[in-house]
């Protein structure tokens, strides 16, 4: 499975949509840090096909993660699928 950016916390602004999220991206054959996408970012990396998923790094194993759902933009939103009308990531924790 190719896999870009694994998102494990997101953070809404007041009107729901996602203003940041706190994630590892792919960098060549290993995985960065936890860095901070803004919306604007996250949303041009999609753009570029890049896949993203919902998840975690799995402890004592940096460079294996647990992941979830895939996360996808869909018209002005973006989400894994429950809610369309509205930026929503399942079972991704607030920061």
């Amino acid at each position: 499975m190719k896999l870009d950016i694994v998102i494990e916390a997101v953070r809404y602004a007041p009107k729901g949509t996602i203003n940041l999220v706190r994630a590892y991206e792919k960098r060549g054959a290993t995985f960065s840090d936890h860095v901070l996408i803004s919306r604007e970012a996250l949303v041009e990396r999609l753009q570029q096909g890049k896949k993203c998923f919902t998840g975690h790094r799995k402890e004592l194993l940096a460079g294996s993660f647990e992941t979830g759902k895939e996360v996808l933009l869909k018209q002005a939103f973006i989400g894994t699928g429950s809610k369309s009308d509205q930026d929503w990531l399942d079972d991704v924790p607030v920061f």
